[in-house]
């Protein structure tokens, strides 16, 4: 279900070649991930690690870089918002895909960043309860 998605999500935001790499861990190693690279001691539900852009982006062009979700903080937030996990994780790596492509929700890039999040969310979950895998076959 991880690898469709993500090859869905890719297709939809016209990158269907691109690649990227997905990781799950707890909450504190996103904890450490989000205090070493990002300067906060806290959990956060998802981190991306661009590898696009840099110094190094030529070594592999196809690859985006990585998306990092928390799956201690997936759960929460799916059972706060009604969401099932598979839906909630659907949505992360939605958000840690759009970041790899250089998307930002801080200053006034928060609104279109959310306006593409849930467009495309609800391109792959056009019902509520629908499973995942029944959503994403028909794309």
């Amino acid at each position: 279900m991880i690898r469709r998605s993500a090859r869905i999500i890719l297709k939809e935001l016209n990158h269907p070649d691109k690649e990227i790499g997905i990781l799950f861990v707890d909450d504190r190693q996103i904890r450490d991930l989000n205090k070493k690279y990002l300067k906060t001691n806290r959990p956060t539900n998802v981190i991306s690690f661009p590898m696009a852009q840099g110094e190094f982006s030529e070594i592999n062009p196809q690859l985006l870089g990585d998306v990092v979700i928390s799956m201690e903080t997936a759960v929460r937030e799916a059972q706060q918002s009604g969401l099932s996990l598979e839906e909630e994780i659907a949505f992360l790596l939605i958000h840690g895909i759009l970041h790899l492509l250089g998307y930002d929700h801080t200053g006034g890039g928060r609104q279109q960043m959310e306006m593409v999040q849930e467009e495309l969310f609800h391109r792959l979950w056009p019902l509520r309860g629908t499973k995942p895998k029944d959503a994403l076959s028909k794309q």
